[in-house]
């Protein structure tokens, strides 16, 4: 039998509740002594798991338990009144993962965090309660801690939400050889890595928003004498709202199994004390280091001021980084096959810039990598961190360039150095790739110059994860750049060792962790099939106004299939096949006599009334789902390819066939 998630932890908690009424770990304790007594008196062999259960089985505690478990809904009259129970609202929860049973090593520790509600989201406070079956907006809570990621159900938006979620984290030791061994209370308190939460809300037209980012330090656990602490945590806001509290999360925090001995909290206090100082001091060095760098390339030539060199850069909670600590070495595991198909999955996270509250200038925000990759979209900036990130995974000796594009809008892009000299440019917004050839203007005047082939105009600096290198040529433009790095007097360096100091892995504590990218939860044939069936309703709809029949040929709607096919494959690899099989099949299928008429339309999002309402502002599509004649066939396929992180390529064709009347 298969519970719902919801239905899983109500269990639990019924289960959790019996015990305790029980008083089951008194009696445990009670058996265990016992126990340990009559050992010592015979011989004093060690006793194992399986003495202990037979122990408890002996003395009818397990018998006890079962007896008395029964599951009928009088666990509703303990809820108090400031906690009555929330009507179901509807959601449409697209990324359904199904949960999975977990099989606890005991040779393991765990750390069990558990979200027991939220509260003070004034931002929610004048809002309705959800009527039962009304779409509403929905809060979805994230997960990051040493390379494991979680995510909550959403639940709807409120001034306090129902937040109530339990997440079983693994701390496991990093050193090899020692990864299956449990870790002590030492190797833990030397653990610097946070649990990173992210919470995202998401609307009724499926546009998610950033409410807040927050490190939480878990080590506070390994101070209390239970081995569990409960506490709260004030989110705050992102952006231009930074310093403002975005609303309170309740947090319990249990270790598995519990410590043999605590440690003092004084002794907690001063470690942390101590990493903030040896971090505060790291880039503090930094900081001297970098504004006399900057001196020494402003006295190269006065120009130099206006140049976007970008050594820091702020992120979503406010906080001043160096550009270079937003590049990871990222590898995909068997999640992406190629670095053409890596700029595809980039390309297909949605562009916004960073929202601002009135007029003025852009709001500049460089999102951290489990923002962005949660909220599903960020400004070109995080879309080309990303994209170095995973490019200097496969191998690639990859720069994230901070310049200009037309109209001098600031831009970032992604530059890559081939071993015989060439440089490739990726726009990590499209996945287009050009190659770039440098003018020289020096050359005689009759010299065939090669023509810019990119949409870049300005290139004030490069970077990666260990090389941040400013542009000191004579002209900034990218069409007249030689990308020559180990040329001093055209490229001027920072030294690797002091970007290592406050760049590198675990360098520093204010670094935030780099999570690994998730599987895609979504089943993309069962996602093509409802799109689709959306879509046949909204054409049937629309022509049923216009009072015209709608029949659709199924046949021609499944031969529509290999042409987006194609074109998806040409946006991966650059290469266009497959669309000579496509057009012999459309021959094939319409008789003589007949025209045939398709529309293909991409799009990054699977709502169907805002794809149609797209489509329709073209005439070509519109001639064709309005299409009138004789003996008039409709058709429409939808092919939703599926990558990392649930993002969607989604391709839609609709096409119609009839009988040519002069």
């Amino acid at each position: 039998m298969c519970l719902p998630p919801e239905k899983a932890s109500e269990l639990k908690q019924i289960i959790h509740n019996h015990l305790l009424k029980m008083d089951i770990h008194g009696k445990i304790r009670e058996v265990l002594a016992e126990t340990v007594r009559e050992d010592e008196g015979s011989g004093h062999r060690s006793l194992t798991e399986a003495d202990f259960l037979h122990a408890l089985q002996r003395r009818g505690i397990i018998d006890d338990v079962m007896k008395n478990l029964h599951f009928t809904q009088e666990t509703a009259t303990d809820v108090g009144p400031e906690s009555t129970p929330k009507p179901a609202t509807h959601y449409v929860d697209k990324d359904i993962t199904q949960l999975k049973k977990t099989n606890i090593d005991p040779s393991r520790r765990y750390l069990y965090l558990q979200v027991l509600g939220g509260k003070a989201f004034l931002e929610h406070l004048q809002e309705p309660e959800p009527l039962p079956g009304q779409v509403c907006s929905t809060f979805t809570l994230y997960l990051h801690f040493r390379n494991q990621r979680f995510r909550s159900k959403p639940v709807p938006c409120a001034c306090e939400p129902d937040l109530k979620e339990g997440f079983l984290l693994e701390i496991h030791r990093d050193s090899l050889g020692d990864g299956s061994k449990m870790v002590d209370v030492t190797t833990m308190l030397s653990m610097c890595d946070p649990v990173h939460f992210v919470l995202i809300k998401t609307d009724t037209s499926s546009e998610t928003t950033l409410v807040s980012s927050y490190f939480l330090d878990w080590r506070t656990v390994l101070s209390s004498p239970s081995g569990k602490t409960c506490f709260a945590v004030e989110l705050m806001g992102v952006g231009s709202e930074c310093k403002v509290p975005a609303g309170v999360l309740t947090v319990s925090l249990e270790l598995y199994p519990p410590l043999p001995e605590t440690v003092n909290a004084d002794i907690i206090s001063t470690q942390k004390s101590l990493e903030r100082q040896r971090t505060a001091e790291k880039e503090r060095l930094f900081l001297v280091y970098a504004k006399q760098w900057w001196r020494e390339f402003l006295e190269i030539r006065p120009s130099h001021q206006s140049k976007l060199v970008k050594i820091f850069a702020q992120d979503e909670n406010g906080v001043n980084r160096p550009a270079c600590s937003y590049v990871h070495v990222l590898r995909a595991g068997r999640l992406l096959e190629s670095p053409r198909q890596t700029a595809r999955f980039v390309s297909l996270l949605a562009h916004e810039r960073a929202p601002v509250v009135g007029g003025g200038a852009k709001q500049e925000q460089w999102c951290t990598l489990m923002a962005f990759l949660c909220r599903g979209k960020g400004d070109c900036e995080d879309h080309a961190t990303l994209l170095c990130s995973l490019l200097l995974g496969f191998g690639l000796d990859a720069y994230v360039c901070v310049g200009t594009k037309a109209k001098d809008v600031p831009h970032a892009w992604v530059l890559t150095r081939g071993t015989d000299g060439t440089i490739t440019f990726w726009e990590s917004l499209t996945a287009h790739r050009y190659l770039h050839r440098a003018i020289d203007p020096d050359a005689p005047p009759l010299t065939t110059q090669p023509k810019p082939s990119s949409p870049y105009r300005t290139v004030g600096c490069v970077f990666n994860h260990h090389s941040f290198l400013a542009n000191c040529q004579p002209s900034d433009a990218v069409e007249l750049c030689v990308f020559d790095f180990q040329n001093q007097s055209r490229w001027k360096a920072m030294s690797e060792d002091a970007l290592k100091s406050v760049c590198a892995p675990g360098s520093t504590t204010a670094l935030p962790p780099v999570p690994p990218l998730c599987a895609p939860s979504l089943d993309p044939a069962a996602a093509s099939n409802q799109l689709e069936l959306e879509m046949r309703y909204l054409v049937t709809e629309h022509r049923k106004d216009l009072d015209l029949a709608t029949v659709w040929d199924d046949h021609l709607s499944y031969l529509l299939s290999s042409a987006l096919s194609a074109y998806e494959m040409e946006r991966c690899t650059g290469v266009s096949c497959g669309n000579e099989e496509f057009q012999d099949a459309v021959r094939r299928d319409v008789p003589d006599g007949h025209t045939f008429k398709g529309f293909p339309i991409h799009f990054l999002h699977r709502n169907a009334r805002r794809a149609f309402a797209t489509c329709l502002r073209s005439s070509f599509c519109e001639e064709i789902v309005c299409c009138r004649g004789d003996h008039v066939r409709l058709a429409v396929r939808v092919r939703v390819f599926v990558y990392p992180e649930n993002a969607c390529a989604v391709w839609l064709m609709f096409a119609c066939k009839y009988r040519s009347v002069l």
